[in-house]
């Protein structure tokens, strides 16, 4: 081989090679922009980490078997409100659709806006956890000194009673984090 042939060569390599560079760092760029969007679909589907999952309708199905659902309620300390559940518990059947609300208050003389990241425990327990409605969904605005109560529809789908993880679990913590949002 002359070193002609031998420069192509090694130009074609480097080639191959930059372009095979470019191509990862082009994947690992995409992997790392779907990320976020594929972990929350992911912990939606599973309940992976205390999330939740959304019904549009309760269920047909509700059997005697009985859950205590304990509501917890905080806040950011760069949000001046007042956050609390209105009930600290309910005693509900697992497939009863049952409304509660959390009441929240600005303590400022300005709107303020805020959003609440949430989820349940123990953990196992999420993926059976189903809100229909619930202030979380979306942003609350709340003008100066209004108070407001948020309401949360939920069930229990009737698969909790199946799971041998939750058989002896008659305890479920619903718990929100209230986040201020800049304009």
């Amino acid at each position: 081989m002359d070193n002609k042939e031998g420069k192509q060569t090694q130009d074609k390599k480097a080639i191959k090679t930059a372009v095979s560079l470019s191509l990862f760092v082009l994947f690992m760029v995409g992997v790392a922009y779907a990320a976020v969007p594929l972990y929350e679909a992911f912990c939606q589907v599973t309940g992976f980490g205390g999330t939740t999952q959304r019904a549009d309708k309760g269920s047909d199905i509700v059997l005697e078997r009985k859950i205590k659902v304990q509501f917890d309620a905080n806040i950011s300390n760069d949000l001046p409100w007042e956050f609390k559940p209105a009930q600290h518990e309910v005693e509900v059947k697992i497939g009863e659709t049952k409304l509660i609300f959390y009441r929240a208050r600005n303590l400022t003389d300005k709107n303020i806006k805020g959003s609440a990241i949430f989820n349940v425990t123990p953990d196992a327990a999420a993926a059976y956890f189903n809100k229909i409605d619930c202030f979380c969904f979306t942003e609350q605005t709340l003008n100066p000194n209004q108070q407001v109560d948020m309401p949360v529809e939920f069930f229990i789908d009737p698969e909790y009673a199946t799971d041998p993880d939750l058989e002896h679990v008659n305890i479920i913590t619903l718990s929100y984090t209230f986040y201020p949002v800049e304009d």
